[in-house]
């Protein structure tokens, strides 16, 4: 090859580069975003759903995942350090579902608080917790299941 061929080739690798690192296609961009999602997208396969103690049946267990996977996000919580048991053992008479999940070495812990007009959710993993505001008519609705 000719060295102009070699300055266009090159010329061609590096804009092809530049272009990737500027604007990555939009499946790699999703499962970035996904990593950090404050209100991430479950799998029913994954994760095990308890009320009051019990496990939900399996049915069950694939409806409040998908119901929680189609929830629009409202607001986040502020947690102050010192804080924190107020948000895991709040003073109310709602008792919470619990969904387990285990994300490659470590438990993650999200707990689901219906209500009349929202469902707030409060996700604990390592030695962190944050909190948020979901709503879902299902959700909000699935307060009674057979266990």
């Amino acid at each position: 090859m000719s060295e102009y061929n070699l300055t266009w080739v090159a010329l061609i690798v590096i804009t092809g580069i530049i272009k990737l690192l500027t604007s990555p296609p939009s499946a790699l961009v999703a499962w970035i975003v996904s990593k950090f999602a404050l209100h991430p997208k479950l799998d029913s396969k994954d994760v095990t759903v308890t009320f009051n103690g019990k496990h939900l049946k399996e049915e069950e267990n694939i409806k409040f995942i998908d119901y929680f996977n189609k929830a629009c996000f409202l607001k986040r919580y502020d947690i102050f350090p010192g804080n924190e048991k107020s948000f895991l053992h709040p003073e109310t008479n709602v008792t919470p579902f619990v969904i387990n999940l285990k994300k490659g070495k470590r438990d993650v812990n999200f707990f689901i608080y219906n209500y009349d007009n929202h469902v707030d959710v409060v996700k604990q993993y390592k030695e962190k917790i944050v909190s948020y505001s979901i709503s879902s008519e299902h959700l909000q609705k699935f307060s009674t299941p057979t266990l």
